[in-house]
């Protein structure tokens, strides 16, 4: 699989997370996806500020990716908080 469709597949996974973020004035976006697998994202609008990211990184986005594309290693922030 290409990096790509690695990219399709992730986004997938981030919009059943999505709906959430967005409740509370919140979103995320795929900044890359590294050799060793790991997806970087950047929060956007209130998740850049929210004492919360580091539950919803791991509960919430780590999962749903790692869920829907087995081969990602772990995800990071490029704008705060890292897991995996």
């Amino acid at each position: 699989m290409n990096k790509q469709e690695l990219i399709e597949k992730v986004n997938l996974a981030l919009d059943t997370v999505r709906p959430h973020l967005e409740a509370d004035g919140g979103n995320v976006e795929i900044v890359d996806i590294t050799d060793s697998m790991k997806v970087q994202v950047r929060w956007l609008g209130t998740c850049e500020s929210c004492n919360m990211s580091v539950m919803t990184m791991r509960a919430g986005l780590e999962q749903a990716i790692k869920t829907h594309v087995p081969e990602i290693m772990g995800v990071e922030a490029v704008n705060g908080v890292t897991v995996g």
